[in-house]
């Protein structure tokens, strides 16, 4: 037999899955009377929680949004969810750490000893994003104002500061013109947060990093939505990271035989291939942004190497060897 705050836990939970629920579903769900639907309706109410009844011979019952927040119920499952989000969120560079910790904390004195021992069975670290210092801080203002747009398909008009501050410029210098662009989405990577957008005043798409971001006064201008390159946000900026213009693939991928067996090389393959060809070599095909990169890269796994292709790689190989020799102060072999 269910207890009353179970029943209640449920069908709250059932009032949030769609819009519109018939009483006689809800009672037939539930397994209870209409009678009972209802007196759990008011109490409910009585919580906070603003539920509208529909008239009708289908009448029943919806759940709107209120003027303040009612006191929430959660399940186990998402009373763990909850906690483990908000633990990665100490790290998330929105600008809401302290208070993601706080809430972490709150929750945390109110569960059960059952939830907390589950919790504790799955405590991990979470480490900011890799790279020099902290991850960069956006205030919730900010995203809040870029999701805004995003969700409105509005024109966004922002000052953009340069990585330097000033970029450069002397102190008298004329302040760049706000950028205006139609903006598409907003993507969190690795402890930072970018905007991807149409640039309108290049014609071109551009990502922008958020914290960089202070938005100007709303346009209430709207757009019609662009498909973005490569199909979505995701595939779009990972691309850009790779310094790829042509889908999310690094423009620079080249083929080697390394002498090590498969299973030395594989812990460090990142998102290369790997393929055995005997006890102490192995075939390994990677991508770098450059060239240059690629071979000075492979010179991580402290072997011999031999190049398959293509011919680029190995004159990246070639041009390496003469700056380390001149590095070394070995004169370069004429």
């Amino acid at each position: 037999m269910t207890t009353t705050t179970s029943r209640l836990l449920k069908l709250l939970s059932l009032l949030q899955s769609r819009r519109d629920w018939p009483g006689a579903v809800l009672a037939d769900r539930l397994q209870i009377s209409h009678r009972t639907v209802r007196r759990d309706i008011d109490r409910l109410r009585e919580m906070g929680y603003r539920i509208d009844a529909t008239m009708g011979p289908d009448g029943g019952y919806r759940l709107d949004a209120g003027s303040e927040l009612p006191p929430l119920l959660f399940d186990d499952d998402q009373v763990v969810a909850l906690a483990v989000a908000l633990q990665a969120a100490t790290v998330a560079g929105a600008g809401i750490e302290e208070a993601a910790l706080r809430a972490l904390t709150t929750v945390r004195q109110v569960m059960p000893s059952r939830v907390r021992q589950r919790l504790d069975a799955i405590a991990f670290t979470t480490l900011p994003r890799p790279g020099d210092g902290p991850a960069a801080s956006v205030s919730p203002q900010v995203l809040i104002a870029l999701s805004s747009a995003v969700r409105a398909h509005e024109v966004l008009r922002f000052d953009y500061a340069s990585p330097g501050g000033s970029g450069g410029k002397a102190p008298d210098a004329e302040p760049p013109r706000p950028r205006r662009v139609e903006a598409h989405h907003l993507v969190a990577s690795q402890g930072r947060w970018y905007l991807v957008a149409w640039d309108l005043d290049v014609e071109d798409w551009r990502i922008f990093r958020a914290d960089r971001i202070t938005p100007r006064a709303p346009t209430r201008l709207a757009f019609a939505p662009r498909e973005v390159p490569g199909g979505d946000a995701a595939t779009f900026v990972a691309a850009r990271f790779k310094g790829s213009t042509q889908g999310d693939a690094w423009p620079c991928t080249g083929t080697v035989i390394l002498h090590l067996p498969v299973d030395a090389v594989l812990p460090f393959a990142g998102d290369g291939v790997v393929e055995a060809l005997g006890p102490d070599r192995c075939r390994y095909t990677a991508g770098s942004w450059s060239w240059i990169a690629l071979a000075a890269s492979l010179g991580r796994f402290d072997a011999d190497i031999e190049v398959v292709e293509p011919p680029e790689l190995a004159e990246a190989f070639a041009r390496l060897a003469e700056r380390y020799a001149a590095a070394g102060g070995t004169p370069p072999v004429t």
